[in-house]
């Protein structure tokens, strides 16, 4: 049976000037997961509306489970508006009180929660009291050898530092990029270095079993319980960095469910996020060769 893994927070549509894509952050994390040979499941909610039907209809055609996806009857489902610039950087305008803000902890939860082998949870899904108190309650019910991953994917204003803090504490893994790492180091109200001290006293500080550091075309760094690893991606032409980050943490969590050698797993999670770099949308159906285990 496959490690179960779980990714909690929201279920978005990014709208693109010509085209609607299925996406959100922990979305993109279990769809990869499931891709990478995983039991991917997704907590979280849509809109008892059309593009929510969409959701449940993509969601299942994938396969992944839609019975810990709420429909909710009142708010709408996320959308969030794409824009890509000739580099492929995308910026973001979300849409304001949707389903994914007023999530709940139920009993289910709960127990899905203590089965799970890996919870990847970020901070956007956070922005609203309601969500944040049940994506709180979720992690905290998670078994202690769980691994537990923080993808801060900071957004807009969607955030502050106590949502970082309270974030990193119930976390051991942390998944943040370049541009996050001054922000996330102010948060907790210290000055780092952006190297490898700085990564392996972030984690000591914090409790941290793994932390990976995403550069963009400068690399990836991996601290995991006292290594370190540096990996540089293969030269590629990017269509839309969308969704890439959160493909590299898939990636990197399936590694580390199967123990494989910390060289090995991080230089696939850079593979899998360079080749989604290449496609349009978070979740491309990867090839063969990224999907094996090795």
């Amino acid at each position: 049976m496959p490690p179960t893994v779980v990714g909690l927070g929201e279920i978005l549509w990014d709208i693109f000037d010509d085209v609607a894509v299925f996406g959100g952050a922990p979305a993109n994390f279990a769809c990869h997961a499931a891709g990478l040979g995983l039991k991917a499941i997704i907590k979280s909610a849509v809109g008892r509306d059309k593009l929510g039907n969409q959701a449940l209809a993509w969601l299942s055609a994938r396969p992944l489970p839609v019975d810990f996806v709420t429909v909710d009857p009142t708010h709408p489902t996320g959308t969030v508006h794409v824009r890509v610039d000739p580099s492929g950087q995308p910026s973001y305008e979300f849409a304001p009180d949707v389903a994914w803000d007023h999530l709940q902890c139920t009993p289910a939860d709960i127990q899905l929660a203590q089965q799970a082998h890996a919870i990847c949870f970020g901070t956007l899904a956070q922005r609203s009291l309601q969500s944040r108190h049940a994506i709180h309650q979720f992690v905290d019910s998670a078994h202690r050898d769980s691994w537990r991953i923080l993808d801060v994917n900071l957004r807009a204003n969607f955030y502050d530092d106590g949502v970082i803090r309270e974030s990193i504490r119930r976390a051991n893994a942390l998944k943040l990029n370049n541009d996050e790492w001054p922000i996330v180091t102010a948060a907790l109200g210290q000055t780092l270095p952006m190297n490898r001290d700085g990564l392996q006293q972030l984690a000591e500080q914090h409790s941290l079993r793994c932390i990976a550091l995403t550069r963009g075309h400068a690399g990836s760094w991996v601290w995991l319980d006292g290594q370190w690893d540096e990996q540089i991606p293969e030269s590629v032409h990017a269509v839309d960095t969308v969704g890439a980050g959160d493909a590299f943490t898939a990636a990197l969590i399936a590694g580390l469910l199967h123990n494989q050698p910390l060289s090995t797993l991080h230089a696939r999670a850079s593979r899998v996020a360079a080749y989604v770099c290449t496609q349009r949308g978070a979740t491309p159906m990867l090839p063969d060769r990224l999907m094996k285990n090795q």
